[in-house]
């Protein structure tokens, strides 16, 4: 309660009591603080549904006048990011794997939108040799992804490389988007840091995928996987996975895009920069052998033993997992049999001529 005020005492005191006037302005002091309080009061109460009061109870006065369309770029940008975190710190331990994850896998709805096309990319030009890393990255892929897979499963593999590429979440190369992560475990395409490119290639699967990179880096789309940016087997479930909107599976791959406009084909806006580069062998992660060896919490990266060499790969020494070490000062010239048939018969013709020519030892 406010007590009621005595003027003439007051008035009467103001001669000896220099501070008078000071104890006559307190009441109404006092009425501002307390209108004060009400009003911030009120403020607490809306807050949790007003952005703005909230920012303004948090001391973030500065974001007052801000525009509510950048508060929600903001707030899904911050979204994005933690399912950009969320998709490559899950990919190391599944949800669930073998016959479960097929089950688990089948449940997961199939978006029900229309599939909208990737634009064509075509390879624009570049240097030889960076041309050549981009080929032999989308080649190494496609192979050790894809092998048995159908033409089809094989397309979509490499459509995926081609929209990650063109997306801002990732690196704007073909070999960047490939060995993304490589010196680690769980990254991004699995063949890069497993140790599968020990394993020389079989010639007639790696030339037929080295003829879908082709294809794809000069303009063909796969259309049914859309604007897809991630895909697992079937017999695995990320953790990431309902997480996705999911598309299509193809053979036993299963093709997922970002939800909303992040998987729009507007958001697929970033220039291709032509910087390819193919990391050396020794700076990739090379499966569980090498992370037995490293200490706990340590990911370490060491040159694999390669298997015993088969008498008949006449394979140069620089070429591992079919990705020749251009570092070295040379890019391959070698001609392809099945695309240079003429000059191939023309060369073995030459050989047999000689070597027909040549006396016979007799012993």
């Amino acid at each position: 309660m406010i007590p009621e005020l005595n003027i003439g005492r007051d008035v009467a005191a103001a001669a000896d009591a220099p501070w008078a006037d000071a104890r006559q302005g307190a009441p109404k002091s006092l009425k501002l603080i307390l209108l004060g309080l009400a009003l911030f009061a009120t403020a607490i109460l809306f807050a949790s549904s007003n952005d703005r009061l909230s920012r303004f109870v948090e001391g973030t006065v500065a974001d007052w006048a801000a525009d509510p369309v950048e508060t929600a770029k903001a707030a899904k940008q911050k979204a994005i990011a933690k399912l950009i975190t969320d998709t490559e710190a899950n990919s190391v331990v599944p949800t669930a794997e073998g016959a479960d994850a097929v089950a688990r896998n089948a449940l997961l709805p199939v978006s029900a939108l229309p599939v909208e096309a990737a634009r064509p990319f075509l390879m624009p030009t570049i240097s030889l040799a960076q041309a050549t890393n981009a080929q032999r990255c989308l080649t190494q892929a496609i192979y050790y992804e894809a092998a048995t897979e159908s033409d089809a499963g094989k397309a979509a593999v490499a459509q995926v490389i081609l929209n990650r590429m063109k997306h801002p979440a990732y690196p704007n190369t073909v070999c960047g988007v490939i060995y993304q992560g490589s010196a680690r475990p769980g990254c991004q395409f699995s063949f890069a840091c497993d140790g599968s490119m020990r394993r020389p290639p079989v010639p007639a699967l790696w030339r037929r995928s080295a003829e879908i990179a082709r294809a794809a880096l000069s303009g063909h789309v796969e259309v049914s996987v859309g604007m897809a940016t991630h895909y697992h087997a079937n017999y695995v479930l990320p953790r990431w996975a309902p997480k996705l909107t999911k598309i299509e599976q193809i053979g036993a791959h299963i093709f997922y895009r970002w939800p909303g406009s992040w998987g729009k084909p507007r958001a697929f806006s970033d220039a291709y920069t032509g910087a390819e580069y193919i990391p050396a062998f020794s700076q990739l992660f090379q499966g569980a052998a090498a992370a037995a060896e490293a200490l706990p919490g340590e990911v370490i990266a060491v040159e694999g033993v390669p298997p015993p060499r088969d008498p008949t790969d006449r394979r140069t020494d620089t070429d591992v997992g079919g990705r020749v070490d251009v570092t070295k000062g040379w890019v391959p010239n070698i001609p392809d049999p099945t695309q240079s048939k003429s000059r191939f018969d023309s060369l073995t013709t030459q050989q047999g001529a000689q070597a027909a020519a040549e006396p016979q030892s007799v012993e």
